[in-house]
C-alpha cells in the first residue's frame, strides 16, 4: 500500500516534536492494517474516513481516503473548526 500526504498535512507534522510524530507513526500504522478502522463521512464528505485518537490528553482527527490499493492522508489537527476546514480544503482541490 503506497501512502500519499496532502500539503496542508506535511504542514501539521512539521510542527509535532519526535515524541507526538512516533505516535502518529504508530496510528498511521493501525489505519494501514485495517483501513476500515475510521468512520467514513456522509454527504459533502463522502468517501473520507476520519480516525479519531489522541496525543497526551488533546485528541486528534486524521481524514484519509482509501483509492484502489493507495491511502492518502488529507489532514489532522484538533476537533475545533475541523469539519469546516477539511470540507473548505476538498473543495478547492
Amino acid at each position: 500500500m503506497t501512502i500519499y500526504q496532502s500539503r496542508i498535512f506535511e504542514k501539521r507534522v512539521k510542527r509535532f516534536s519526535k515524541k507526538e510524530k512516533k505516535i502518529l507513526g504508530q496510528e498511521i500504522k493501525r489505519i494501514v492494517g485495517n483501513p476500515s478502522i475510521g468512520q467514513e463521512r456522509k454527504g459533502d464528505l463522502s468517501g473520507v474516513y476520519v480516525y479519531k485518537f489522541k496525543i497526551k490528553t488533546l485528541q486528534y482527527l486524521l481524514a484519509y481516503r482509501i483509492f484502489e490499493d493507495n491511502l492518502e492522508l488529507i489532514m489532522l489537527g484538533p476537533h475545533e473548526n475541523y469539519y469546516r476546514d477539511l470540507k473548505s480544503y476538498l473543495k478547492r482541490k
